[in-house]
C-alpha cells in the first residue's frame, strides 16, 4: 500500500539567506531584532521608514519638505526616468528624509538616506535637505542626528549641480557648529563617496554600525592607484575605529540607548526625563515642511 503525502508548502519570504554567515534566519525572528542576524550579528541594509521607526519614538516623527523631488539639469540620458522608477519602487521622493522627531522624550531634528533609491547617492535633494536640517537645529537649538547610508556618493547624473552639495552642506554643518549646535553624524553600511567626504565624517561624534562599509573610492580602485596591496579588512567600521577615525561602534539593537545616552552628556538631560518611550510604528506622513517654510520649492 502506498500513503501519498500532500507536499507542504512553505510561503515565500519566510526565511531569508544571511550574506555575513549564509545561514537560514527565520524572518520573524530577524525583524525583532532589527534585521541583525541572530547568528553572526550581520546588520542587514534597511529602508529610511524602518531606520526611522526603530530609532525614534513611536509616533513622534515630522517629515519635512516631503515633496521636494530632483530635476535634470543637464538633460541626462535616462535620469528622468530612472528617478521616476525609483520613487515608484521605494515610495520615496529622493534618496533623504529628514524632519523633527525624539529619541526618549528628547527632541531631535533626524535624518537618514536610504540606499535602496540610487544607492543612497547625493543629489542636489538629499543635499538640500541635509542643509535644510541643519539650518532648522541651528535655529531651533536642537540636536542633529543624521544617519547615512550611501554607496554612490555624489550623483553624477547631476554633474556639478551634485558636487557643489559636499561645499553646501558641509558649510552648514559649520554654520551650526558656530552656534555651538551638536551633530551626532551615525554610518552605516555602506557611506561612501561624497557622502563620505561631506557631512558624514564632520559630526562632532561619529558613529558606525558593526561592520559598515566606510571610505571614498572602493579598495580595487586605491589599490591600482597607490599599487600596493591594502591590509586586511580595510575600509570597515572596525578598521577605522582602531585608527581613530571612528569614536565608537555601536549595534543596531542598542543605536536608540545610545544616541539617547550621548545627547544627555553633551547638552544636559530633558527637562521632564524619566519615561520610557518605545519604537513603534511609522505615523501617516505630514507635510510639516510646508509650514515652516512657505517659500520652499518643492523641485530643487
Amino acid at each position: 500500500m502506498v500513503i501519498h503525502r500532500k507536499k507542504r508548502v512553505i510561503p515565500d519570504g519566510l526565511w531569508i539567506k544571511c550574506e555575513g554567515c549564509s545561514g537560514l534566519i527565520y524572518r520573524k525572528a530577524m525583524v525583532e531584532r532589527f534585521y541583525v542576524c541572530p547568528e553572526c550579528d550581520y546588520h542587514f541594509r534597511i529602508s529610511a521608514w524602518e531606520r526611522i521607526r526603530i530609532t525614534l519614538d513611536e509616533g513622534s516623527f515630522q517629515e519635512f519638505w516631503p515633496d521636494m523631488e530632483p530635476v535634470d539639469p543637464l538633460d541626462f540620458k535616462g535620469y528622468k526616468e530612472k528617478v521616476q522608477t525609483e520613487q515608484k519602487r521605494t515610495g520615496l521622493k529622493d534618496a533623504a528624509l529628514v524632519g523633527t522627531g525624539t529619541i526618549h522624550n528628547r527632541k531631535i531634528v533626524f535624518g537618514t538616506t536610504d540606499s535602496n533609491f540610487i544607492m543612497g547617492s547625493m543629489g542636489s535633494v538629499v543635499g538640500e535637505k541635509i542643509t535644510r536640517a541643519s539650518a532648522l537645529a541651528r535655529e531651533r537649538k536642537l540636536p542633529l542626528v543624521i544617519i547615512s547610508g550611501s554607496g554612490g556618493g555624489a550623483r553624477m547624473h547631476e554633474g556639478m549641480f551634485s558636487l557643489m552639495q559636499m561645499a553646501k552642506t558641509s558649510a552648514a554643518l559649520f554654520s551650526l557648529r558656530e552656534a555651538n549646535g551638536i551633530f551626532i553624524s551615525v554610518l552605516t553600511d555602506p557611506t561612501m563617496g561624497g557622502v563620505m567626504a561631506s557631512y558624514a565624517s564632520l559630526g562632532d561624534i561619529i558613529v558606525a554600525e558593526p561592520g559598515a562599509l566606510i571610505g571614498f573610492a572602493g579598495p580595487r580602485v586605491i589599490e591600482q592607484t597607490i599599487k600596493k596591496t591594502l591590509p586586511e579588512g580595510f575600509q570597515t567600521a572596525e578598521f577605522l575605529l582602531e585608527h581613530g577615525f571612528l569614536d565608537m561602534i555601536v549595534s543596531r539593537q542598542d543605536m536608540r540607548r545610545e544616541l539617547s545616552r550621548l545627547i544627555d552628556f553633551m547638552i544636559g538631560p530633558p527637562e521632564e526625563a524619566g519615561t520610557e518611550v518605545v519604537a513603534g510604528p511609522l505615523p501617516a506622513k505630514e507635510d510639516s515642511g510646508k509650514d515652516q517654510n512657505e517659500t520652499t520649492e518643492n523641485q530643487i
